[in-house]
């Protein structure tokens, strides 16, 4: 063999063999993009998974935010009217005259009343503008007397110093007292739960 043909041998095996490096540089490259390709598509898969979870835990959170913001508006205005029929049962109370006044104020005198003993010195408060109606109605028993002016929209508070008991039954408390028993079915009535 001549030198030539072991060069040219020697240049085609390496020409086969760069060929062959090639090749598979070639494939090992694709299979490299092939997989960046693919992680990639995982990458970008999950980070939208990741965005709509994240959107979706957001338009929970404001959805939820606007349902107890419109239930705290709810109860704001359930509590304004609740204090607007309050107000309107205590300005009725406040006007009532007549008959009906001095039934009512008689009736809590007398339901106080059965607190204290025969005999005990009671003092009776009131409305200043009741003074001459609890006093006709004391002018009925001796031991009791119209002791002073009560802040009160009616009725009376009693209280005999001897027996140190005093009982409110003025029409505030009253309307207080009935208010508190009956706030849960006042509140159905008005709003119809």
């Amino acid at each position: 063999m001549s030198l030539e043909t072991v060069v040219e041998d020697i240049r085609e095996e390496a020409n086969a063999r760069a060929e062959e490096i090639r090749s598979e540089a070639e494939a090992r490259a694709d299979e490299i993009v092939s997989e960046a390709d693919a992680d990639a598509e995982e990458i970008e898969a999950t980070a939208e998974r990741e965005v709509e979870r994240e959107i979706e835990q957001l338009r929970e959170q404001r959805l939820s935010s606007a349902k107890l913001e419109a239930k705290q508006k709810r109860l704001e205005a359930r509590r304004d009217v609740l204090e607007d029929v309050y107000e309107q049962a205590e300005s009725e109370l406040a006007a009532l005259e007549g008959d009906d006044r001095e039934e009512l104020t008689r009736a809590l005198l007398e339901a106080a009343s059965e607190e204290f003993e025969a005999g005990d010195d009671v003092s009776v408060y009131g409305r200043g503008d009741d003074q001459e109606l609890i006093e006709s109605i004391l002018a009925e028993d001796d031991d009791y007397e119209y002791a002073g002016e009560y802040d009160c929209l009616g009725g009376v508070v009693v209280e005999s110093e001897g027996s140190r008991i005093r009982v409110n039954n003025t029409f505030d408390s009253v309307l207080e007292d009935v208010w508190e028993d009956n706030l849960r079915e006042i509140s159905n009535r008005l709003f119809d739960q």
